[in-house]
């Protein structure tokens, strides 16, 4: 029995492929420029806009389980029609699917927003979010719809490195004090991936962090666990920029979270000082 991830060589891709071999698994990941570094994973090239080439991954991945945690913004092609391929490829095969979703699929007009919400978008990404998740539903009614926000780890995520190269100077920008989202560890993700990949769930789901926090705070906690000076971080208003991302967008899981083993940990958590070691 194969976990096949697709995207597997991106950053929740690759925790979830470490997860699942650790759980031993046997795993199967996709990849568009070059293998990722996880050991044990049997590594296929695949452009999701390549249906011949999808078809060529699965019959020799032969996988029971699909997790689709593949995107790119800007790319239509990727992101909704990939996702709608991969989706007709489950339902036609048989297959288990996940299908990673995004927070981008709300405007931001309600804040909280629960797991039976419909989706509202108001960016091109959101909109490529908002079709894929259609098609997933339509397509493969058993699958589950997995909706998160900022994916954060330990130091190496995208949100991460862009707070360090602000304070230090090395990229212009501000983060905004009044867009707000709740932020998840990479690793809370990935384990709840892999608990929603049993035939048991189906449905949409929405695995977040408890805390809402603004990208400014986000970034004054990420600086402040890495050493940074929190007065180096740059502040400004979304309201102020052109920026046509939603202001504030809270999942509310809470339906999720009775039936996952619980998890619950927030930015002010996973991103607290370490203490130093005696």
């Amino acid at each position: 029995m194969t976990l096949l991830i697709v995207g597997a060589g991106g950053y929740l891709g690759s925790e979830l492929a470490r997860q699942a071999t650790a759980a031993g698994r046997r795993v199967a990941g996709t990849f568009t420029r070059r293998p990722g570094t996880v050991p044990g994973v049997a590594w296929l090239p695949l452009d999701l806009r390549d249906a011949a080439r999808l078809d060529r991954v699965l019959d020799e991945a032969r996988p029971d389980t699909v997790v689709n945690a593949a995107y790119r913004k800007g790319d239509w092609g990727v992101t909704a029609e990939g996702a709608v391929r991969v989706a007709m490829a489950a339902a036609e095969r048989g297959l288990r699917l996940v299908h990673v979703s995004s927070d981008a699929v709300f405007s931001g007009a309600r804040v909280h927003y629960d797991e039976d919400a419909r989706p509202d978008p108001t960016t091109p990404y959101g909109a490529a979010k908002a079709a894929a998740e259609t098609a997933v539903r339509l397509l493969t009614p058993a699958a589950a719809v997995v909706r998160t926000s900022l994916i954060l780890g330990d130091g190496d995520s995208v949100h991460e490195r862009l707070v360090h190269d602000l304070a230090a100077g090395r990229r212009a920008g501000v983060l905004f004090t009044d867009q707000v989202r709740c932020p998840v560890h990479v690793a809370d993700l990935a384990a709840a991936l892999l608990e929603l990949a049993e035939p048991t769930h189906a449905g949409t789901f929405h695995v977040a962090g408890p805390d809402a926090v603004s990208r400014h705070e986000l970034g004054l906690l990420i600086a402040r666990r890495d050493g940074l000076d929190p007065a180096a971080v740059p502040a400004g208003r979304r309201a102020d920029s052109e920026d046509a991302g939603p202001a504030d967008v809270r999942l509310d899981g809470g339906a999720t979270g009775r039936l996952l083993r619980p998890r619950g940990r927030g930015a002010a958590e996973f991103l607290a000082p370490k203490a130093p070691r005696a």
